[in-house]
């Protein structure tokens, strides 16, 4: 497994800005589904995934204002706090541009326990602006980053088989 992931990463077409805009819009459409009662407690941060992804492996491609500039959708989105997640966004794409090296060095399992503080800092950033406007913490805020965390390497390898090159049709 860990050979085929390697080798991923070293034959792998280049990415388009249309396919990175398409995986961004598909996160923010799975982070809109209408989660309720105990799944909402669970319910990972699949755009901080995509970005911090994207931020990782191409940091040339994806900055801090494609982080802001989706952050403010999901605002509008979720009907929060207009700046909440675009600020939350923008700290976890500068933190995943500063440590990309980092992060790529190690094996995809690895990766989980780097990326998570990383998750843990965009979910501090929501409890907080939470604490300010109600002047309480809900807790229940971390746990999304630890599902969240867990979801690292399938994120990782469902994008990376994507941009796998594909054989040729009269290849068998």
């Amino acid at each position: 497994m860990r050979d085929r992931i390697l080798k991923d990463q070293e034959f792998q077409l280049p990415v388009s800005r249309i396919f990175i805009a398409a995986s961004l819009l598909v996160a923010l459409l799975l982070d809109w589904l209408p989660w309720q009662g105990m799944l909402l407690t669970f319910r990972p941060d699949f755009v901080a995934l995509v970005l911090l992804y994207w931020c990782t492996h191409k940091p040339y491609h994806v900055g801090i204002s494609i982080a802001w500039t989706v952050g403010i959708l999901a605002d509008v989105a979720d009907a929060s706090l207009f700046g909440q997640h675009a600020l939350a966004y923008s700290i976890l794409a500068f933190s995943g541009i500063v440590l990309h090296r980092r992060v790529l060095m190690f094996n995809l399992h690895q990766q989980t326990l780097q990326i998570f503080p990383l998750l843990l800092l965009a979910y501090t950033v929501y409890a907080a602006v939470h604490w300010q406007l109600r002047g309480s913490i809900s807790w229940e805020y971390f746990i999304g980053s630890v599902v969240s965390a867990l979801l690292w390497a399938p994120v990782t390898i469902l994008l990376q088989a994507l941009r796998r090159p594909r054989a040729a049709t009269d290849q068998l």
